[in-house]
């Protein structure tokens, strides 16, 4: 079963910028497509971001403005999220997906 370890959260004031990153391990990383999610208190998960399995390829959220660029590492096994001009409904806790597995969040905070 892929492990996925997701890290970079934080609190940061509203303009800031964060560098997500997600760890995979116990899988052939390059096998799928990962995708970032997200969920803010009290509400349902919401698609971010997906990168292709050979980093030729994403889309985003028409929500984002262009604002964050997902990117992957297939070296590394570990993918990237970078978050510049973050606004407080950013706020959120941040996951990874690898095909349908989704690891632990990393907590995301932004402070007007």
């Amino acid at each position: 079963e892929v492990q996925l370890q997701a890290s970079g959260g934080g609190l940061v004031q509203a303009g800031g910028s964060l560098r997500l990153s997600c760890v995979a391990s116990d899988v052939v990383f390059t096998r799928s497509a990962m995708s970032w999610l997200r969920q803010a208190p009290g509400k349902g998960f919401e698609w971010v971001a997906t990168i292709n399995r050979w980093n030729t390829s994403a889309q985003y959220s028409d929500s984002l403005e262009g604002r964050f660029t997902i990117s992957r590492d297939n070296a590394k096994n570990t993918m990237y999220l970078q978050m510049n001009s973050l606004k407080p409904e950013d706020s959120a806790v941040y996951y990874c997906t690898h095909g349908n597995s989704r690891g632990h969040g990393t907590q995301v905070t932004v402070s007007s």
